[in-house]
């Protein structure tokens, strides 16, 4: 059979241990619960259940200690201290319910505690009326091992992670079983140290006399369990369901983010199954180190400077940033860390991070995709005339290239019909060709005459190439064309020389039959006028040999383009041939009231020139501007230097030629004048060619024309 001290001890035992529990549990919702009345309310109750528990052991067993107790207890000194010991765990919790705890938190709270545990024994033992002397040097090893299990109990309660990794109910039971451990160590502990002088010799003595305080003792302990049990079945009830739904969550977050959390100086204190797999470091690689372990360098130091300095602040971050793996292979996060503050500091923070490597990736491949098309783009741009058309041929986009070329500008073109540029060279037949073609998918190819906004043709060798949508409708048209204007002409010029080569034999064959009759006319007629006394016959001879003359010119015009002399070029000033030239056209300039002007800056110009033949494509030119006004005016000729080149303007203000008939200047026997043959000019072209020059002509009609001569420079000897 058990004595009555050993049931009253167990009683008080199985007390303290249900007031510890339920202390624990109300100070661990403290420190989840941001309500601040609640805080406040939980801080007491558990302050309040734990101070019970050690008064309690103490209280009750130092009651048995001694007979003479019940009857000499001073009540206000037994209230004193339960009020002193809830007061000293008060203090202690103090530290406890900060949101980060250090060990200097568990060092203060343990002291606390121990304190309470001594103060509440020696203060009752007062309140008893006890006796008693104590050894110094086992008080101070007392106070030590009850100090340090009350810290060994906070550090399993706090630090969960370095015992156990599943839920901390089993963690907390132990912390429980040890605080109440430390109290029950240092009653007894202090009975050793304190020694009483009056005590109870025969337990039964005590407890015969006095069944009814056993009884009363009983039955307060049935209150208190009952006070002490139902407030925490309640609470932990209501924390498990708490609990459950932050595990819900938890678990939610936990399959669909990475999940890491730090201390206020970054160090990682917590990271999930997710975290572990994309990092490929385990979890105590990475708990206790910074984020450095997987910093890939990608981002600058200014980049992760602005995102403490958001988070230090409390507001919350969100961004991609590019981490490394283990093994050194790049991963992609979509990141948003949320700061937890206490008192305007932030205490930790929690990051949720969402991997998107797959979608960078995706990023990076149309990103190149896109820098591919703007070259391709770029390169088409400035190769190539490009127009775009929607389904119904309504220009859409173009272009510089067909901007430059067309003359239009953008805003003229965007909304057109693409024939708007087409010339009325094509026929109904060949524009239905290609909206056959095209509207079926295929492409079409083939050479396109446009026409500009100043009235100029330009020859394009197009591709159409039609672009459809998934349902196989057509949606638009890109235009891809060359100019091949040049190359045109380069073949109108073939053709004419082919010409000339016809005209080129005719005259092999004819000339030297024309010139031996005339050479035979001509003398004899220079003969008969010599002879001749009468003036009008005279005049008329003057005539015959005017007329012999010019058909004489046009046989040698003709012997030109028959066999082409060889040209003889040497360095000379263009200067006075110009001058010479206008000298000789003076007298016939002033019958035709006609007034030249000469501008040159320079006094040297030099050219690589056959002379005489320069002369004759001046004189042609400076003539033509003659005849081109009929009712006098001004020929202005200028001479100047320009990129190399020598550049002689020969500018009239004549009738001028209409742009069709400027096409065909230089065609054989093409002619703006009524008495002309076209061989001159055509010869004048022959000659500058031959000279590696060319002749440009800008004409407006009723406002004259200039003949433009380029010509090599020469370099000075």
């Amino acid at each position: 059979m058990f004595s009555s001290n050993t049931i009253v001890l167990l009683i008080s035992v199985i007390l303290t241990f249900i007031a510890t529990y339920t202390a624990i549990d109300l100070l661990m919702m403290i420190r989840i619960s941001s309500h601040q009345s609640k805080r406040r309310l939980l801080y007491v109750g558990s302050s309040c259940a734990l101070g019970m528990g050690i008064w309690i052991l103490n209280f009750i067993n130092s009651i048995f200690t001694v007979k003479e107790s019940l009857v000499s207890m001073n009540i206000p000194a037994v209230i004193l201290t339960l009020f002193i010991g809830i007061i000293m765990i008060a203090l202690g919790y103090i530290s406890l319910t900060k949101k980060v705890l250090y060990l200097y938190h568990l060092l203060y709270a343990g002291l606390m505690l121990t304190i309470a545990v001594f103060s509440n024994y020696m203060i009752g033992m007062y309140a008893l009326h006890h006796e008693f002397i104590f050894n110094p040097v086992q008080l101070s090893g007392s106070f030590i091992i009850i100090y340090c299990m009350f810290i060994l109990a906070f550090i399993v309660l706090f630090y969960p992670s370095r015992f156990h990794r599943g839920s901390t109910h089993f963690l907390k039971s132990i912390s429980t079983f040890m605080i109440t451990g430390a109290i029950a160590e240092g009653h007894f502990l202090l009975q050793g140290v304190f020694t009483v002088n009056s005590s109870v010799t025969n337990t039964n003595e005590l407890v015969m006399p006095t069944s009814f305080l056993t009884y009363m003792l009983f039955f307060v302990s049935i209150l208190v369990l009952c006070g002490l049990l139902i407030p925490s079945t309640i609470i932990s009830q209501r924390l498990s369901k708490s609990d459950n739904y932050l595990k819900d969550i938890r678990f939610a977050l936990d399959q669909s983010s990475i999940v890491a959390i730090t201390d206020p100086h970054g160090m990682i204190t917590y990271v999930n199954d997710k975290f572990v797999e994309i990092s490929e470091y385990s979890e105590e690689e990475l708990l206790g180190r910074n984020h450095s372990v997987i910093n890939s360098g990608y981002h600058s130091k200014a980049f992760f400077a602005d995102l403490w300095k958001t988070i230090k602040q409390g507001k919350t971050w969100s961004g991609e940033i590019c981490n490394k793996k283990k093994s050194g292979e790049l991963y992609w996060v979509a990141t948003t860390i949320v700061p937890f503050m206490e008192n305007g500091v932030p205490y930790q923070y929690i990051s949720i991070r969402t991997d998107i490597t797959s979608r960078k990736q995706a990023e990076n491949d149309l990103k190149s995709s896109i820098r591919e098309l703007k070259s391709i783009y770029h390169a088409l741009n400035h190769s190539s005339i490009m127009m775009i058309t929607n389904e119904k041929a309504e220009i859409v986009e173009v272009n510089d290239q067909l901007i430059e070329i067309s003359g239009y500008n953008r805003e003229e073109l965007i909304g057109q019909q693409q024939t708007f540029l087409y010339s009325n060279h094509h026929l109904t037949k060949l524009l239905k060709e290609i909206k056959n073609t095209v509207d079926v998918g295929e492409v079409w190819k083939g050479e396109i005459c446009h026409i500009a906004k100043d009235g100029q043709e330009y020859w394009v060798d197009a591709t159409i190439v039609p672009f459809q949508s998934l349902e196989g409708r057509t949606t638009h048209f890109l235009s891809l064309s060359h100019d091949i204007t040049e190359r045109k002409r380069s073949k109108e010029l073939l053709h004419q020389q082919d010409k000339l080569a016809a005209v080129g034999q005719l005259a092999a064959g004819v000339a030297h039959e024309i010139r031996n009759p005339l050479t035979s006319m001509k003398g004899y007629t220079e003969y008969l006028q010599l002879e001749e006394k009468d003036s009008n016959r005279i005049e008329y001879f003057d005539i015959i040999l005017e007329e012999i003359d010019r058909v004489n010119q046009i046989v040698e015009d003709f012997l030109v383009l028959a066999k082409p002399q060889t040209v003889q070029l040497e360095t000379k000033n263009i200067i006075p041939i110009i001058q010479n030239v206008l000298s000789l056209m003076e007298f016939d300039a002033r019958k035709r009231n006609v007034t030249f002007y000469f501008d040159s800056q320079l006094d040297h110009i030099l050219v690589r020139c056959d002379e005489n033949r320069l002369k004759q494509v001046f004189l042609n030119f400076v003539k033509n501007g003659m005849e081109a006004m009929p009712d006098g005016g001004n020929i202005k000729v200028a001479a100047e230097l320009r990129d190399g080149e020598v550049q002689i303007s020969i500018e009239d203000t004549g009738v001028g030629i209409s742009p069709e008939r400027l096409k065909k200047l230089g065609e054989p026997f093409y002619t703006t004048k009524k008495t002309g043959n076209g061989l001159g000019l055509m010869v004048s072209f022959k000659i500058i060619e031959g000279h590696k020059g060319r002749i440009i002509v800008e004409s407006e009609v009723n406002k004259g024309t200039t003949f433009n001569i380029l010509l090599p420079a020469a370099e000075s000897a």
